[in-house]
């Protein structure tokens, strides 16, 4: 996984505690949108900064300046690549867009999405939201890669918000949200029951797990002739992406998945006598 560490090799952001999300702009422009973007963070008890491919390189003058006392979450933002790896670690994501962009996913406001990821945090889940780069947004695959999206309710005749006061919406309504109250009696055995899917023995699949899924039952249409025309192509993977998101795949969902594309194509392989 390409990763860079700003400062050391040994990063340590627990400040806003572990199961606060992680905030990734994908392909930001200006160094003074990250920092403001790493500001708006400080002020809401969030440090988890994640830059996919800032167009002006890190780590950037700029940025740190702009952030003034949060500079430290500035400096300890991480780099990636690509979106999937700043994502590989994230069981639940959210995509930041003014509109749905024609894909069957859940809509949230920023205060229905902060309380669903305060929900899961408790039930250790790591999520992470979403910027796309300041002139268009995040793209239709990046916005795959997500479970839900987000979408601030503006003027219509005035909807486009900055990138950092996008960042500054989301991160006010997490600290807003609070902790939800646990429910029913507390055991050494089992500790409190959470709202939500109960997973015993099990738990939400990472996004790298989802990814290798992906991988796997993608060559395997291919090579079934599935994902015809290849025009069509990139359409499909999409929508059989998106499926998937909405099932909240556990691991061992994605365990049974694979196991069954592998059988699948190992009868298929068998000669036939």
């Amino acid at each position: 996984m390409m990763e860079t560490d700003a400062q050391t090799g040994n990063r340590t952001n627990e400040r806003a505690g572990p199961k606060a999300p992680a905030i990734v702009l994908v392909e930001p422009q200006l160094g003074e949108n990250i920092g403001f973007a790493a500001r708006a963070m400080g002020n809401f008890g969030l440090d988890d900064l994640r830059l996919v491919a800032p167009r002006d390189g890190w780590p950037n003058e700029k940025a740190r300046a702009a952030a003034a006392v949060a500079e430290p979450i500035a400096s300890g933002a991480r780099v990636f690549g690509t979106v999937e790896e700043a994502l590989a670690d994230r069981n639940y994501v959210i995509a930041t867009t003014a509109r749905p962009r024609e894909m069957v996913k859940p809509v949230l406001s920023p205060e229905t999405a902060a309380a669903a990821i305060r929900k899961r945090s408790l039930s250790d889940e790591r999520c992470a939201v979403m910027f796309g780069a300041e002139r268009n947004g995040l793209d239709n695959d990046s916005i795959a890669l997500a479970d839900a999206i987000l979408t601030a309710p503006v003027d219509p005749n005035f909807a486009s918000l900055s990138l950092p006061q996008a960042v500054l919406l989301f991160s006010y309504e997490w600290m807003k949200s609070g902790a939800p109250t646990a429910l029913g009696r507390a055991t050494s055995f089992d500790g409190p029951a959470r709202e939500g899917l109960a997973t015993p023995g099990t738990g939400p699949a990472s996004r790298a797990a989802l990814f290798g899924l992906f991988a796997h039952m993608e060559s395997a249409l291919d090579a079934a002739g599935f994902l015809r025309p290849p025009e069509k192509r990139p359409a499909m993977v999409r929508s059989i992406r998106n499926m998937f998101h909405r099932m909240e795949c556990t691991d061992q969902d994605v365990r049974t998945w694979r196991g069954i594309v592998s059988a699948l194509t190992r009868r298929q392989a068998a000669p036939k006598g």
